[in-house]
This record gives structure tokens, sequence and C-alpha cells, in this order.
């Protein structure tokens, strides 16, 4: 088996907020994230992908269709938007860096499942010191 990582990138905007809560438990809680005003990141989302090379390629897949997929599913929903907002897959949902990579994960799988690979891993980085991994 043979692990192929695509990483992109996007800016997004979101606002950590439980609407049960007063702003001081917000606040308390989330901190800067639930600024009334919304703040934004980089995220850097590494997509990986594994299976057996092909024969006459030697590649797992083809890394710039992979790429391709990614912009078209995921980058073109999210990035320059308000994830709280903007993003069909996110509406409802904590905007954490924890839900986000679940539902970029449920917006990849069947894509990349007719590459004919497996989706094994995301990794996705909010911050330089802040980054999450799911595995489904």
């Amino acid at each position: 088996m043979v692990y192929l990582t695509r990483v992109e990138h996007f800016n997004a905007a979101h606002k950590l907020q439980n609407p049960a809560w007063s702003e001081e438990e917000n606040a308390a809680v989330f901190g800067k994230c639930a600024n009334a005003n919304w703040h934004g990141h980089n995220y850097e989302l590494h997509v990986t992908v594994k299976g057996e090379p092909n024969p006459q390629t030697g590649f797992v897949c083809n890394a710039k269709e992979l790429s391709r997929l990614i912009k078209d599913v995921i980058v073109e929903q999210v990035d320059h938007r308000n994830l709280n907002l903007d993003v069909p897959f996110m509406k409802g949902k904590f905007t954490s860096a924890e839900n986000l990579v679940i539902g970029i994960w449920g917006e990849l799988k069947p894509h990349i499942e007719q590459m004919g690979v497996q989706l094994h891993k995301l990794k996705l980085n909010e911050t330089p010191n802040i980054y999450v991994e799911y595995m489904g």
C-alpha cells in the first residue's frame, strides 16, 4: 500500500459561539474565536489517499487530478468564505477545526473513491500551532 498526500490552501472566516450561552460564557470558552466580528485563518489541508501504484503509470493516482478534485469539491466552497454562513456542509454546526475536517471528509470521500483510491487521512492546519487529523 502506498500513501500519497496532496496539500491545498484556503482562507476562511468563522466564529465559535454556542447560541445557548451568554457572551461572557462564550468568551470564557472560545476566547478570541467568539469575536462578534468574526476572525479568519489561512488553512492548510493535507489530503492523503492510499492504493497500489498503477503498473502503467507508477502512480497511486494522478496528483494533478487529485488537486483539481480538492479545489473543485472543497476549496471553491470554503475559500474566502464565512464558514458559519456561506458553506452548506457546515450549516448548523460549530465551525471548529474538528467539525470542519469531518465535513471535508464527507464531501471528498465519494469523489476520491471514484478515482479508484481510498481516502486515508485528512490533516487540517488551522494555525502554525494547531492542526487536527481525521481518518474517517
